[in-house]
């Protein structure tokens, strides 16, 4: 991997990180403006970058060993710059001045794993040019710039569960954050637990198509029921006269937002089964799920310590989180992946 002398003849002027991220609890609930739990994860994307001398953008991805340079008034650029730029272009509508820019982008955060990688991307990118230009931007301003970025230049509809916790997440705690309000409460996690974050292997083949197609189902199901969107219901119940699928994909919207509430409170044990709980939400009535997933998210349940599994992200592949008691996450790690292996996949430690 070059460095960014290497590739530019000078030092960077700054540079910062962002993690990714696990959802613990609160899966498809951000976009219907419900309530999400995440946490930080130990990999991180780093984003070095320095004024361009010459009037033009130059972006470096160090794991792709690719640049792609711009020069403002031209079409944007595309694939990973398109979300450098996008933040660059969301500060200047804001009416920030950020000039030319050097920029080289290093990550270990898994892409395609659901732990929010183009999330951690959009946030240290900020983050740099914030500290570059000394901009007054605090973090949660910084994260909605973060998600309009993404919407707005890359194109993806995504809630601001990603770059909330990407923003404002540690690994030591977990946030509970009401998307519609943005109210926040930075919690500890389940008193002697520890946190397993297995890759299940499996590229998120439909997950796109999936959530823009599951989008559109709940903001249907919100319009039959009269509301604003699915949180505004509380009772599960009221979803059983929607028509199918309606009926499945509003009671697990409603159903995970209630496991949210819960979960703020509730002891590992119960943290656990609600984690057990979503899961099975996911794969029946949301049918995000698959069966490599299915199979990981068994042999996770299956070890003996383990409380509760699930998988995390938008589905179709990607990761699952565990919650296990304190000092059996070792022992649990491996002897899952073996199981899991005897199925004919392959997947890897994450956390």
């Amino acid at each position: 991997m070059a460095s960014f002398q290497a590739i530019y003849g000078t030092a960077p002027a700054v540079s910062a990180t962002a993690p990714g991220r696990v959802n613990l609890l609160g899966e498809h609930t951000d976009y219907n403006q419900g309530y999400v739990l995440p946490t930080a994860i130990p990999q991180r994307t780093r984003v070095e970058l320095a004024r361009s001398p010459d009037g033009r953008f130059a972006y470096y991805s160090a794991n792709l060993d690719a640049r792609i340079d711009h020069v403002d008034g031209r079409a944007l650029p595309v694939d990973f710059a398109r979300y450098l730029h996008g933040c660059v272009e969301v500060l200047r509508e804001d009416g920030h001045a950020v000039p030319p820019l050097r920029v080289r982008v290093e990550s270990d955060v898994p892409i395609g794993a659901g732990l929010s990688s183009s999330a951690a991307l959009e946030v240290a990118t900020l983050r740099a040019i914030r500290e570059l230009l000394s901009l007054p931007v605090d973090d949660v301003q910084l994260a909605l710039l973060a998600q309009r970025a993404e919407v707005k230049y890359a194109g993806v509809r995504c809630g601001v569960l990603d770059q909330m916790a990407s923003s404002l997440c540690d690994r030591e705690h977990m946030l509970f954050l009401d998307t519609l309000t943005l109210e926040r409460r930075v919690l500890p996690l389940p008193r002697d637990a520890e946190l397993i974050v297995l890759d299940s292997g499996m590229p998120r083949d439909l997950a796109d198509s999936a959530y823009n197609t599951r989008r559109a189902e709940c903001e249907a199901a919100a319009q039959h029921l009269g509301v604003p969107s699915l949180r505004h219901v509380a009772d599960p119940a009221r979803t059983r006269d929607l028509p199918r699928p309606l009926d499945r994909r509003a009671r697990h919207v409603v159903t995970e937002n209630n496991r949210v509430l819960e979960a703020v409170t509730a002891d590992a044990a119960r943290f656990g089964q609600l984690m057990n709980d979503s899961h099975a939400s996911l794969r029946d009535d949301y049918e995000v799920s698959v069966p490599a997933l299915d199979a990981l998210v068994g042999a996770l349940q299956a070890q003996p310590g383990v409380l509760g599994a699930r998988l995390t992200g938008a589905g179709f592949g990607g990761a699952c989180v565990a919650l296990a008691r304190r000092g059996t996450a070792d022992a649990a790690r491996p002897a899952a992946l073996a199981i899991y292996a005897r199925g004919g996949w392959s997947g890897r430690v994450l956390v």
